[in-house]
């Protein structure tokens, strides 16, 4: 089955500032990955491209097996929302269906409208009138009634207090079951894609830290806590990073095989310890570490 993302050396540079530096990713259909980092990680950037709203320096990309918005149904295949869920303000929550039924050819108006019934949304009230849990129910359902087969979602929770936090990813779940799409979800709260995500690529300072799918990444990291004195590296395992508490060692390793004395991680602790890693040594530094 073709890949909804590959990507290979994808670089990207505004002017003297390099956004995007040799990212080489392949996300496979039917994932729902989870793309986090810090701030200027470039994790809007990748997104960019992946959506065709910029185009990259160097390397190549796909999305569904095609150049990124090289046409219009290229376009209509992918379904955008952008940080904080942005609406126009002085339109109606009608008026955006009516929109979004103009301009894609794959509209949705019965999933749309049992959607906005079953939230609540009344048609006839400005956008700019709803809370924003309510704007970002209208922004994803505009995007999934696009009949899509890749929703791309950048930050579209960061604003939301938990309960409006929970019903935007309740409702995300219910769109990939009832639609089979693919997606791809940007955020920094990783308890959030803790609970949503099967794929997962960690991005810092430009780079790939580290892509796969979470069931596999998780099978092949640990931790091991102990006396700082007595803490050998397991033969074969690769030290990911460690610390030291009150004269313990905790250290996140990498191992294919049996780890003596490893614990398993979460997906927070796998995170954490790769943007800590490329944090103490620099992006440069971790060239080749993901997969």
């Amino acid at each position: 089955m073709t890949p909804v993302i590959r990507t290979t050396a994808l670089s990207k540079r505004y002017r003297h500032r390099l956004a995007l530096d040799d990212c080489t990713v392949t996300v496979p259909a039917g994932r729902i990955a989870g793309l986090v980092g810090p701030n200027g990680a470039g994790k809007s950037t990748l997104l960019g491209l992946v959506c065709g709203m910029v185009a990259p320096t160097s390397g190549s990309i796909e999305v569904l097996g095609h150049r990124p918005a090289d046409s219009a149904e290229q376009l209509a295949r992918v379904g955008f929302v952008a940080q904080d869920a942005p609406v126009y303000t002085r339109l109606t929550v009608g008026d955006h269906l009516r929109l979004g039924a103009r301009l894609n050819p794959r509209w949705d108006a019965e999933l749309a409208e049992r959607r906005i019934r079953q939230r609540g949304l009344d048609p006839a009230q400005k956008a700019g009138s709803l809370s924003g849990g309510q704007r970002a129910q209208l922004a994803l359902t505009v995007a999934a009634a696009k009949r899509g087969d890749l929703l791309v979602l950048d930050e579209p929770v960061a604003a939301l207090d938990p309960l409006a936090r929970r019903g935007f990813l309740r409702d995300l779940l219910e769109f990939v079951d009832e639609l089979n799409v693919s997606v791809v979800l940007s955020s920094h709260l990783l308890g959030d894609l803790e609970q949503v995500c099967d794929h997962l690529i960690v991005l810092a300072g430009g780079r790939v830290q580290l892509a796969g799918d979470v069931a596999d990444l998780l099978a092949v990291h640990h931790r091991i806590t102990g006396p700082a004195a007595r803490q050998p590296l397991p033969p074969g395992a690769q030290l990911i990073h460690a610390e030291q508490t009150r004269g313990e060692t905790s250290m996140v390793v990498r191992g294919s095989g049996p780890v003596p004395g490893g614990a398993p991680v979460d997906l927070e602790d796998l995170t954490l310890a790769y943007l800590t890693r490329a944090t103490d040594v620099g992006p440069a530094a971790m060239t080749g570490a993901h997969r």
